[in-house]
Formats: structure tokens, sequence, C-alpha cells
């Protein structure tokens, strides 16, 4: 059965190459500013459940899989900063701070219509940062098109302390949740 990743991310077609899945991306264009009125663990669930959807008709006889990621501080939901001026200030308000990374996370088989969605968060604490160390690390250019304003992967590692929880989540995909939930699909990414 074909696997269909339905996000444009490269992240997380890295990832999933790195586990060895064979799989095809059909980007979903639903917008992310969709039920921004829920609270984020709601908006992230139903978020990943839309993307989903929203690319299954093209696809029969396949396991779609669809997430999305932000940051949550408090009770403000941090997506993607839309230039760089936003990129400063999320990364302001998230110096010397703990906020939660997280991911909405569908799987769906579009034989038998079977869904499954998750929602998985990680703790993030930044160090206290430099108005001058903010400055630089948005010049790079890396906080655009990166939730919450950072790349944990890249550059973005030395803003970070400390995670509670799973690193894979803050760069976009929870292997591991991925990984169990695909087994109930028949999909094992270790194979004996």
């Amino acid at each position: 059965m074909q696997i269909v990743l339905a996000s444009a991310s490269p992240r997380r077609k890295e990832l999933l190459e790195k586990i060895g899945l064979k799989f095809i991306v059909d980007a979903s264009d639903f917008p992310e500013d969709a039920f921004n009125a829920l609270p984020p663990l709601a908006r992230a669930k139903k978020l990943s459940a839309a993307k989903a959807f929203s690319v299954a008709s093209r696809h029969p006889e396949s396991i779609i899989i669809a997430a999305d990621t932000f940051g949550v501080i408090g009770r403000k939901t941090l997506g993607k900063p839309g230039s760089p001026d936003e990129a400063e200030n999320m990364l302001i308000s998230l110096s010397g701070r703990m906020h939660r990374a997280v991911t909405g996370l569908t799987v769906m088989d579009t034989t038998t219509d079977k869904t499954i969605s998750r929602v998985v968060q990680t703790r993030v604490y930044m160090r206290q940062l430099t108005r001058e160390e903010i400055i630089a690390y948005v010049k790079t250019g890396e906080p655009l098109g990166k939730a919450a304003a950072y790349a944990i992967q890249g550059i973005g590692s030395v803003l970070i302390d400390h995670i509670d929880g799973d690193f894979y989540n803050v760069v976009g995909l929870p292997l591991a949740m991925l990984a169990e939930m695909l087994k109930k699909f028949g999909v094992q990414v270790l194979k004996g």
C-alpha cells in the first residue's frame, strides 16, 4: 500500500526517509490558520486530521500521514513567523522561558477510512538570550518558516537549554508515536 506524506515540510520528508519509509509527498493546502479559536491541543489534532482528509480523495488505497506543529507559550500559539520582526518578537517572548512544542499527528487508511489522530507535546526550555543573539539568529534566515521561530535541529540548537520529551516532535514529526500508529495500519517501521 502506498504511503503519502501530506506535508511540504522538508524536515518531515527527511525524518520519514531517516526511518526507511517509502512514500510520496502530496502537500495539503488546508489553511494552517483554521481552528484558531480552539485550545492548542484540540487545534493541533483537528488541523492534522483536516490536512489528511484534504489529500485523501487523490490517493485511493493509501496510508496518509499528516501533521501540524506549533509552539505554545501560556495560552498563545506560535506558528511560523511571517517576517524577521515577527521572528524577533517570538524569540524575545521565548527567551529564558519554557514553552511547549505541540504536534497533531494523523494517520489515515483511504481504503477503509480508518483514521487515528494523536497529539504529542514536548517541553522546550530556552536559555536566556541577549538581544544581539536574537538579532544574529534572525539574520541567518533560519527562523522564517519554522514554528515558534527556531529550528532545534539547526543553528537554533544553541538557543535551547534542554527539553523534556520527544526531540523529533520539536523538529515536527514525533517518530516514536508515528511508528506506533503505523503498526495499527499494518505498517512496520522495524521489520524482522
